[in-house]
C-alpha cells in the first residue's frame, strides 16, 4: 500500500514498524459541544483506514484522545452551569452517538487529558531537564528554535513562521514563538499540583504524551485534519522528538477541508453544521457514504443538492443487493451453471479493483467506483435461471467490499412486526389486483408510502424496502 506522506509531500510505500501490525493515533475532539462535520470526516476517513489495514490482515492498535479540559469546556460549564467534568462527560456521551451513527468503531483506547496528568507532568519535567523548556511565573514553555528542525512537516523555516505569525507581546516568553505546555491556574479554572505550581496541560503536550504512553516513542501513522498541520502536529513533533530522542511518526495523514456549498466552513459564515443537526435530516450511513465518495486528501463540498445525489447513488447499491438477496430466495439451482463459470472468476475482478483503489493512498472514491461496477455486473447477470451458487458469490464480494468500508450496510432493516404488517398489506394489495380493484390496490400502495415503504413489482414478485 502507498500513503501520501505529508512530512515527504509524496506517496510513499507503506512499511510498518513491526510486520504485521499498525499502531495509529488520530486527533480527537475537545468535548465541549456536538461534533461538527468537519470532525467527521477524519473521524470517518481514518476509521476506513483502519478497517481497510485489518481487512489485509495487519492487527491495528488505534488511539484516539479525548481533550477534557480546555479552555472552550470551561467557558461551557460556565454557560451551562455545570463543572467542566460534567461538560466533558456530556459530550463525550454525544461524541459515541453521533459516532454509532457514522459506523465508526471504538478506538483500542479513547485516553483522556485528565487521566494523563501524572504523564503529562513527567513528560514536561524532562523536556526542562534537557533544556528544551522552561518555567516562567507558573507557566512552563518550549524553546522552538531550539529545536533545529521546527517547521519540517508545514515545510517552513523558523524565519517564515515567524514573518507570517500573529505574534502577541508576552512578557513570560523568551522568545515570540515559544509555546505554552503548562497552563498556571487562572481563578475559576480547574487545576492540578505540578512542580511549577498548580494549574494544567496545554493543548499540544497531550498527544505527545497520550501517544508515548499507548503506542510507544515512535508509531506508524499520525493523522488528522489538514488544519492540525500547523501548529499543533508541528509543536508535538518538536516536543516528543526533543523527549524522546527517536523519530515521532513515520507517516503523517492529514485530509482536506469541508465546504459548504462551495465555501469553507465555519462559524462566521454562518454554513456550520453539526452531525446532530445533520442526522435530523439525513441518515448518517448517508453521510458517511458522501464522505468516502470523495478522495481523502481533497476538499468535500457539501449540500443539499449533494446529498441528495449521493443518496440516489447508495440507494442503487442497496437495491442491487436486495433484488439479489430476493432473487437468491427463490432459487432452486445450487451448482454453478456452465454459462456462469467465467463469470464466477468475473466476480473476484472487482476484489482486484478495490483492493488496488485502496491500496493507492486509501482511494476511497475509485473504491466505491469498483462496488458500483459490481452492482452493475449483479443487476445485469441475475436472474430467475441463475444458480444460487453464482448469486451467492456475487451478494457475499458485495458483502465484503462493503463492510470495508462501512456502507451499505442494511440501513434499511425493520423489526418483525412492521416486516410482518407490509407483508400482510402487500398481500391485500395482490388480492386487490387480482380482482381488478386497482383503486384499493392504489391505495394500500399509498399507504406504505406513508409508513415509509417503498414496493417495487419485479417478475420475481413484490419487493419492499423502507425509504
Amino acid at each position: 500500500m502507498k500513503i501520501y506522506n505529508t512530512m515527504t509531500r509524496k506517496k510513499e510505500e507503506f512499511i510498518p514498524l513491526e510486520e504485521g501490525k499498525v499502531k495509529m493515533y488520530v486527533c480527537g475532539p475537545t468535548v465541549y459541544n456536538y461534533i461538527h462535520l468537519g470532525n467527521a470526516r477524519p473521524f470517518t476517513v481514518f476509521d476506513t483506514l483502519r478497517r481497510y489495514f485489518e481487512y489485509r490482515g495487519y492487527e491495528v492498535t488505534y488511539i484516539q484522545n479525548f481533550t477534557d479540559v480546555d479552555d472552550k469546556i470551561i467557558k461551557r460549564s460556565h454557560e451551562e452551569g455545570i463543572t467542566p467534568e460534567e461538560v466533558a462527560s456530556k459530550y463525550i456521551k454525544e461524541y459515541f452517538i453521533d459516532c454509532d451513527g457514522l459506523g465508526i468503531k471504538r478506538a483500542t483506547v479513547h485516553p483522556q487529558v485528565t487521566d494523563n496528568i501524572t504523564n503529562i507532568i513527567e513528560f514536561i519535567s524532562d523536556l526542562i531537564e534537557k533544556g528544551y523548556a522552561y518555567e516562567s511565573n507558573g507557566d512552563v514553555l518550549f524553546r522552538t528554535r531550539k529545536f533545529d528542525e521546527y517547521g519540517k512537516l508545514s515545510h517552513q523555516n523558523i524565519e517564515e513562521l515567524e514573518l507570517g505569525a500573529r505574534i502577541d507581546i508576552d512578557e513570560k516568553k523568551e522568545d515570540p514563538l515559544d509555546f505554552v505546555l503548562w497552563k498556571a491556574k487562572k481563578e475559576g479554572e480547574p487545576g492540578w499540583q505540578s512542580p511549577w505550581g498548580e494549574g494544567r496541560p496545554g493543548w499540544h503536550i497531550e498527544c505527545s504524551v497520550m501517544s508515548r504512553r499507548y503506542l510507544g516513542n515512535t508509531i506508524d501513522i499520525h493523522a488528522g485534519g489538514q488544519d492540525l498541520q500547523f501548529p499543533h502536529h508541528e509543536n508535538e513533533i518538536a516536543q516528543s522528538e526533543c523527549c524522546n530522542d527517536a523519530t515521532f511518526a513515520r507517516y503523517w495523514m492529514h485530509n482536506g477541508y469541508i465546504n459548504v456549498d462551495g465555501e469553507k466552513m465555519s462559524k462566521s459564515l454562518g454554513n456550520f453544521f453539526t452531525v446532530r443537526e445533520i442526522s435530523e435530516k439525513y441518515d448518517l450511513g448517508l453521510v458517511r457514504f458522501f464522505l468516502l465518495s470523495t478522495h481523502y486528501r481533497n476538499p468535500v463540498n457539501f449540500s443539499d443538492t449533494i446529498l441528495e445525489q449521493a443518496k440516489s447513488g447508495l440507494d442503487r447499491l442497496i437495491t442491487a443487493k436486495e433484488r439479489a438477496e430476493y432473487t437468491l430466495s427463490n432459487l432452486i439451482e445450487e451448482k454453478a451453471k456452465a454459462d456462469e463459470k467465467d463469470m464466477l472468476v468475473q466476480v473476484e475482478t472487482y476484489r482486484d479493483k478495490f483492493i488496488e483503489a485502496m491500496n493507492d493512498d486509501l482511494n476511497t472514491a475509485d473504491a466505491i467506483s469498483a462496488i458500483f461496477e459490481l452492482a452493475k455486473f449483479m443487476n445485469t447477470n441475475i436472474n430467475e435461471n441463475s444458480s444460487k451458487e453464482f448469486v451467492g458469490k456475487c451478494i457475499d464480494m458485495f458483502n465484503e467490499l462493503t463492510g470495508v468500508l462501512n456502507i451499505a450496510q442494511g440501513s434499511n432493516e425493520v423489526d418483525d412486526e412492521l416486516a410482518n404488517k407490509v407483508e400482510e398489506m402487500i398481500a391485500k394489495r395482490a388480492e386487490a389486483k387480482k380482482n381488478k380493484d386497482f383503486v384499493l390496490a392504489d391505495k394500500i400502495r399509498d399507504e406504505l408510502t406513508a409508513m415509509g415503504i417503498a414496493i417495487e413489482d419485479t417478475r420475481q414478485g413484490v419487493k419492499w424496502k423502507r425509504i
